[in-house]
């Protein structure tokens, strides 16, 4: 794009210097590059990825399904995607995938969902939540590397296997890496199943319970 707009100015000039025009100096095209600073602040954050439209998911979504819970967590629950319920009332977490994880949390962590903090990598609802495309991951990527850096949560429990791609950059099976301590820079990383997953595989509970149990020892430890 640059190199056409240098050509076509360049054109410009020299059909003006057939018509007269005298030139001393000659400045190309500069093309500015976008501010892609995010805010600084959860609450201006979450307003900007209201306001996005950077992919088509901004086109057939109902409504944009941000982050909530403690911004200053200790533990941090990242899912995959917004499903098909909370994009029609606009919470995070909803319906019978969302009751299972504030049991989760409250059985086993012995916590309220309102004293961690949960999100989903992509914002907006997918039409296919168990295949979302590329491009829409990448472009949501940096929202919730955002809100990690927000929130620094000191455990981050991922969700289901693109969560746990993304953050681990790592593409291990599921069934394999569920449950293992993952030592990042700034947090502990443990990945394990995603409630839909259970509700249709309701045999892997108790492997969960037993991921979520590593999650409440680290935790106690940091108190």
């Amino acid at each position: 794009m640059k190199n056409l707009k240098n050509a076509l100015l360049l054109k410009q000039l020299y059909q003006r210097k057939q018509l007269g025009y005298a030139y001393t100096s000659i400045t190309s095209f500069k093309e500015v590059a976008p501010e892609l600073t995010l805010p600084s602040t959860l609450s201006s954050l979450k307003k900007q990825a209201q306001e996005c439209h950077l992919c088509e998911l901004s086109k057939s979504r109902k409504n944009v399904i941000f982050g909530e819970g403690n911004s200053h967590a200790d533990i941090m629950f990242i899912g995959d995607a917004p499903n098909n319920s909370d994009d029609s009332i606009a919470k995070i977490f909803t319906g019978r995938a969302g009751e299972l994880l504030s049991k989760m949390i409250t059985n086993v962590l012995g916590l309220s969902r309102e004293e961690v903090y949960i999100s989903n990598l992509l914002k907006c609802h997918t039409l296919d939540s168990h295949n979302p495309s590329a491009s829409h991951t990448h472009t949501c990527y940096p929202y919730i590397l955002k809100e990690i850096a927000l929130v620094q949560p000191k455990i981050i429990v991922t969700l289901g296997t693109l969560a746990y791609e993304y953050l681990s950059h790592e593409d291990s099976p599921l069934e394999e890496v569920h449950g293992i301590v993952h030592q990042k820079e700034k947090y502990i990383l443990i990945p394990t199943f995603h409630p839909n997953y259970l509700l249709k595989n309701p045999s892997k509970k108790k492997a969960v319970f037993e991921d979520l149990k590593k999650v409440k020892k680290l935790y106690d430890s940091l108190l």
